[in-house]
């Protein structure tokens, strides 16, 4: 009975914070539509009243984000999610992604409980699941964004030797390095091209050229990057920049071959495992049978 009125309160304050985003559910006071326009005014026009998603959300956000980094420091997470959202251009925030991320640990103690009541295991069972449903929920939604950011890396790691090719050119023909990130910017959606626009948004807020580099290669924390924005760096020092770029792009080309001459060895390896296995596993019967007849002799 207990767990059929939590149920039912549950769902009606989700079914409350869902009505009120409606207008014709949750019509905003002339005090709070005027509010905006006031001198110091807070809000916006058309803001729900006090129980709304978005005033839900502003009460759970720093508690939720304290919890989630709290518990991502326990589970060995130690990479800023601030950095790993911004390599990813995520439309999120820390306090919108930690939201959602404990909403689905608390949607995943939810289906737990529900679970143990309906199956009724072992006290110890029903303890696993109901512990383990909110983690596995955590830990999945930690885990997409630590993919996510791998993956950008990889790409941005795989992109940049043409990135920097295509700029050593553009620098050899006479432009100038603003225009030539600018340009390369604009020139494809891939990885580069799109962290080259964030670049160039930075520069044109106020920064210099080496420092939203410098930036960029912070967020993206990939080493061959590294090395080329140090090179980018010397462009007011040296009128050669182009043949440098060129060897860095050189450079990082080596790497990228080294790298996938070791996972086709690395793979070339694995292949001989199921033979291994396939060889092994006849020759110990072969030889299992002899050695039982001969403990069967001297037993005798």
């Amino acid at each position: 009975m207990r767990a059929y009125l939590a149920l039912g309160l549950v769902a009606w304050v989700g079914m409350a914070l869902v009505l009120s985003e409606l207008r014709w559910f949750s019509r905003p006071t002339l005090a709070d539509r005027l509010r905006p326009y006031s001198p110091g005014g807070m809000g916006r026009p058309g803001r729900a009243g006090v129980l709304s998603v978005e005033s839900f959300r502003e009460a759970v956000g720093p508690l939720s984000r304290a919890v989630g980094e709290r518990i991502a420091r326990i589970a060995g997470v130690g990479e800023d999610l601030e950095t790993r959202l911004t390599r990813t251009h995520s439309s999120l925030d820390v306090t919108a992604f930690r939201v959602r991320q404990v909403g689905s640990s608390v949607a995943g103690l939810g289906g737990g409980a529900l679970l143990v009541l309906a199956v009724r295991p072992h006290p110890v069972v029903g303890l696993a699941f109901v512990l383990g449903g909110p983690a596995l929920a955590f830990l999945v939604q930690e885990q997409k964004v630590a993919s996510a950011s791998q993956r950008w890396q990889r790409r941005l790691f795989l992109e940049l030797p043409v990135m920097s090719e295509q700029l050593a050119l553009l620098l050899s023909a006479g432009s100038s390095l603003t225009a030539a990130l600018n340009r390369l910017s604009q020139r494809s959606s891939g990885a580069c091209a799109t962290d080259l626009r964030r670049v160039c948004l930075r520069i044109r807020q106020g920064l210099s050229e080496a420092d939203a580099l410098r930036e960029w290669a912070g967020v993206a924390k990939v080493d061959a990057l590294d090395r080329l924005v140090s090179v980018l760096a010397l462009n007011r020092d040296t009128s050669d920049l182009g043949r440098l770029i060129t060897e860095e792009a050189r450079a990082v080309r080596r790497d990228v071959q080294r790298e996938l001459i070791e996972t086709t060895e690395r793979r070339s390896q694995q292949v001989w495992i199921p033979v291994t296995v396939a060889t092994l596993v006849p020759g110990v019967i072969f030889l299992a049978i002899p050695f039982i007849d001969a403990l069967r002799f001297f037993g005798a």
